[in-house]
């Protein structure tokens, strides 16, 4: 039993120092190395060095002088990192469905003169519920609400939608976007970092 008991324990500890420590050190490493702002959160900070919030995670906007970004699917909080995940329901669930509807009917109060096709994606929650993005055509059909609220011309904010809009990576993969945070900074005119 000694036999082969003792080398099991061995191998249980050389592997536990390996996987449980050397490796995440080592993964650590490389990215903080390579890779420092992704591996730190990808944080946005504002002029005074405080983080305003995370590239990569979405942010509750309410005000109808900001974009708004596609609905969260997280509890408690909208866009709650530590409860990410989607809301789970199909195509077919009547739940969606009503939540679907209640959000097209929120935005057209928010905006009574848009009369377009609501964009899939402000009525939708994404896989995660953190979403920092949305389509062009999303932050498109906003541009009448902000510019009403912020008494500008729809021009300026198409330019700026324009300016903040991400190509898809290396050119083919996904879909254009915009990040909601950055273009609301940008809107109100807050240097970032």
């Amino acid at each position: 039993m000694k036999n082969i008991l003792r080398p099991a324990l061995v191998l249980f500890m050389a592997l536990s120092v390996v996987t449980g420590l050397l490796y995440p050190l080592a993964v650590t490493g490389v990215a903080q190395a390579a890779f420092p702002k992704q591996a730190n959160g990808s944080l946005i900070q504002g002029t005074d060095g405080k983080a305003i919030g995370s590239a990569l995670i979405g942010q509750a906007f309410a005000d109808p002088k900001n974009f708004w970004g596609r609905p969260s699917a997280t509890a408690d909080q909208p866009y709650n990192a530590v409860a990410s995940g989607g809301a789970n329901q199909g195509p077919l669930n009547p739940a969606l469905a009503d939540a679907v509807k209640e959000r097209i009917q929120a935005l057209r109060e928010a905006d009574p003169q848009q009369r377009a096709e609501v964009p899939v994606d402000l009525v939708t929650t994404s896989a995660s519920g953190l979403d920092p993005h949305i389509s062009p055509a999303a932050a498109r059909w906003q541009i009448a609400r902000v510019a009403k609220a912020r008494g500008v011309a729809p021009e300026a904010l198409e330019t700026l939608v324009q300016s903040h809009t991400e190509a898809p990576m290396l050119g083919f993969l996904g879909e254009a976007r915009v990040n909601v945070l950055e273009l609301n900074l940008a809107l109100n005119g807050a240097p970032m970092h």
